[in-house]
């Protein structure tokens, strides 16, 4: 199983590889930028060089970047929406100069204009990107949520909706987290219904468009729509769910990454990461 977690982009976006590297990581996820700012310093071709010989020194392995907080693809309000816009585009042109295969967003919220409409909003935000990014490489992975608030994509077909507004939807993924089906409402943590829940995902989704997962167990129980991660086997999810997916065959290659939480040693995602690589059966 490709397992890494999330790592600080501190004092230069290569250090987050070298990060990675000390945990024994063989996938990332990284900001390529301050997460809670709409504006960000242009990357520099020196920087981009740095962290492309420390992705060859340490494998090549995929690196996942996960968008802005502050975007919101699915807001009624059209000069937010737009804002929304061009931040997703600088971070796909960032993705593409580092040659970085994904960018996770989470699909937005409709602040009350109601889910139909929202979901219109993203695919429509969507298609302007896709039309703003024709040829490049990148693929956009819209990450399962928890449900808090009014956000969208805590149900299966939250992303289905979306992806059949798209002009071009084989350009869009799917991230699936963990935490947020658990606590929207999809059972993990017994065999039938794992099975049940991506059952459910292959007929309305479609595992094809599987293309990472983030690895969190919950803070909260079941069906709480909230969104607060948990190391693994400590929360509400419990281990016998990571078992089940560190022995699925058909998620062997698809890169995980924690997001759990960590003080300022990577001491808890070494934990992690040996709790979850001692389940895979050899």
């Amino acid at each position: 199983m490709l397992l890494g977690a999330h790592m600080s982009i501190s004092g230069g976006l290569h250090l987050a590889i070298e990060r990675g590297m000390q945990v024994k990581c063989e996938a990332l996820q990284i900001f390529s930028k301050n997460s809670n700012q709409w504006k960000s310093k242009p990357l520099q071709e020196a920087e981009i060089a740095e962290f492309k010989k420390s992705r060859r020194e340490w494998g090549n392995f995929t690196i996942l970047v996960h968008d802005s907080y502050l975007i919101n693809l699915g807001s009624p309000k059209e000069p937010d929406r737009q804002k929304s816009i061009h931040a997703f585009l600088d971070e796909m042109e960032r993705c593409e100069r580092l040659d970085l295969p994904y960018l996770v967003f989470h699909p937005g919220a409709h602040l009350g204009a109601g889910e139909d409409d929202g979901c219109r909003f993203v695919a429509e935000s969507l298609n302007d990107i896709l039309l703003e990014t024709s040829g490049f490489k990148v693929i956009p992975l819209m990450e399962t949520t928890a449900g808090q608030g009014t956000t969208l994509g805590y149900t299966f077909d939250h992303l289905r909706q979306i992806l059949d507004l798209l002009n071009t939807p084989e350009r869009i993924g799917v991230c699936v987290d963990t935490c947020h089906i658990f606590t929207a409402g999809y059972d993990i943590r017994t065999r039938e219904g794992y099975d049940r829940t991506f059952e459910a995902f292959d007929q309305i989704v479609g595992l094809g468009t599987l293309k990472a997962f983030h690895l969190n167990d919950s803070k909260k129980e079941f069906l709480s729509r909230v969104d607060r991660h948990e190391h693994i086997g400590k929360g509400y999810i419990g281990l016998e769910a990571f078992q089940f997916l560190m022995n699925d065959p058909r998620f062997k290659t698809i890169p995980m990454v924690l997001e759990t939480p960590k003080g300022e040693t990577h001491k808890e995602d070494e934990e992690n990461l040996s709790t979850l690589r001692q389940m895979i059966l050899q």
